[in-house]
């Protein structure tokens, strides 16, 4: 078991961050994660690689999670970004090494994270699912449960809600 979590960890840890907000709780659901595959170790049937059994049980605690959240109220601070902030994204996803380019790369970074926020977690899954981890439409189909039409669906519609959010955040 050490072999697959040493294996997976990163990438996992990167999915849910994105779906959750907060490296703490992308923590905490990836232990979850594995949990719960190595109790049901025996459900894994090889029909699909590993890799997506246990994205999909990843994407799934993760949606659970920000369903328990939605339930309650509490008050946020900045927990949306990465560990290191927006500033440490930017500098090293982004790229710009003046200081103008840092400044622009941060407030778009930050408008992104702010229309991600807007998606539902199923939509806001399956774009991490495809852009970040560039997985393919089988594997997401796979990931989240649900027909390869629905992955098409979904994608479809979180690029156009995310094109909107966009377009009113900049302005443009």
């Amino acid at each position: 078991m050490r072999i697959l979590v040493e294996r997976y960890q990163n990438r996992l840890v990167a999915v849910v961050v994105g779906m959750v907000r907060n490296h703490d709780d992308a923590l905490e659901v990836v232990q979850e994660t594995y949990i719960k595959a190595f109790r049901n170790l025996d459900g894994f049937r090889g029909q699909s690689s590993f890799y997506t059994w246990i994205y999909r049980i990843a994407v799934n605690q993760a949606i659970d999670l920000k369903r328990r959240e939605s339930r309650r109220v509490s008050v946020e601070f900045d927990e949306g970004l990465p560990p290191g902030g927006v500033d440490e994204w930017s500098q090293s996803s982004v790229g710009g090494n003046d200081t103008f380019s840092r400044v622009r790369n941060r407030e778009l970074v930050a408008k992104v994270y702010e229309a991600m926020e807007s998606l539902t977690p199923n939509h806001r899954a399956v774009i991490i699912l495809r852009e970040v981890d560039g997985l393919s439409y089988e594997e997401i189909s796979d990931a989240v449960g649900c027909s390869l039409g629905t992955v098409m669906s979904r994608l479809h519609y979180a690029r156009k809600a995310l094109q909107l959010r966009l377009e009113e955040i900049i302005g443009s």
